[in-house]
């Protein structure tokens, strides 16, 4: 007997299987034999596709429902920014739900990105193994590859890493007064790599967060109003202190400098000594980020009363 070139798959006689199924409606023994590849692979993987993509959207959904600032909510914070420690001073007012708008969506952002990077890259790993891919050297040279392009792009992890842990700690947001070195002014946006100041002369800074340092922030908690004040070394110090306090106490009085200050005036003394003058020093706490403002109306007001008690000096004003 002349042996069989090819011998009929024992699956077709399997019932429940594949290759049973395909023999019984195709009749073709190559068929059946391939139905694993050409049917159940193929619709496994579509499952697991179909699964992560489910599991995707679900978690992408959850996420944008607790970083969204609905409209019309008062303000009040993102449920994802509730645990969070929140630093934003009430002074900013309407900037306060850009704010926070902003750090949501940003932080939204990258729990979007972990999550597709975990998800689908578990599905890819399924998938391979469906593909029957031995994953092993696989997974060694991503390592290596990880590796490298980790050493390339270290600038740029930084920069991320960086604008993370600024954006959990809310060291500064929209609408803060900052000092971070390489620029101070305004913040006016706050990104994962760059943030974005502008200065008192409309000039633009774009700083890497990588390359922030330190950060000194006048828009926190409160503020000092700092007021130097000079006179000639003739003048009765005794005599000048009085009049500071009194015209000090007087411009706290009125509106809109009593909606600034947080405690009353004080007249701290002699501050400095010159070649050309003597410096009294006036301090008030305020609402943060009106310092420079307050300061601005004592200086008018404490120069005004000394000129009128016939004090003079050709000093000008710190």
């Amino acid at each position: 007997m002349t042996p069989l070139l090819n011998e009929a798959p024992e699956c077709i006689n399997q019932p429940g299987t594949w290759c049973y199924q395909v023999f019984q409606i195709t009749h073709n023994e190559w068929l059946a034999a391939s139905a694993n590849w050409l049917i159940a692979k193929p619709l496994r993987i579509i499952l697991i596709l179909l699964v992560a993509l489910i599991i995707r959207f679900l978690l992408h959904k959850l996420i944008d429902r607790v970083t969204t600032m609905p409209r019309g909510n008062g303000g009040k914070l993102p449920t994802i920014l509730r645990p969070l420690r929140e630093r934003a001073p009430d002074i900013l007012g309407p900037v306060v739900a850009e704010r926070r708008r902003q750090r949501a969506k940003t932080i939204g952002s990258v729990l979007k990105s972990l999550t597709s990077f975990v998800v689908l890259g578990l599905a890819a790993i399924y998938i391979l193994g469906e593909l029957g891919i031995n994953l092993g050297p696989l997974l060694a040279s991503a390592g290596v590859v990880g590796i490298a392009l980790a050493f390339g792009a270290q600038n740029l992890v930084k920069d991320f890493l960086s604008g993370m842990f600024m954006m959990l700690e809310d060291q500064y947001g929209v609408g803060d007064v900052v000092d971070i070195g390489p620029a101070t002014g305004t913040v006016e946006s706050v990104g994962l790599r760059i943030t974005t100041i502008r200065d008192v002369k409309g000039t633009v800074w774009y700083v890497r967060n990588g390359e922030v340092t330190r950060v000194g922030n006048s828009s926190q908690g409160y503020a000092i109003a700092l007021v130097d004040v000079p006179l000639s070394y003739n003048a009765d110090v005794e005599r000048a202190t009085a009049v500071l306090t009194e015209a000090a106490h007087t411009a706290a009085a009125t509106e809109p400098l009593s909606v600034d200050l947080l405690e009353e005036p004080e007249v701290l003394g002699v501050e400095k000594v010159t070649p050309e003058s003597i410096e009294l020093r006036l301090t008030v706490k305020v609402r943060p980020g009106r310092q420079w403002a307050v300061q601005r109306q004592l200086r008018a007001a404490c120069l005004t009363a000394l000129e009128e008690a016939g004090f003079l000096s050709t000093a000008t004003t710190a």
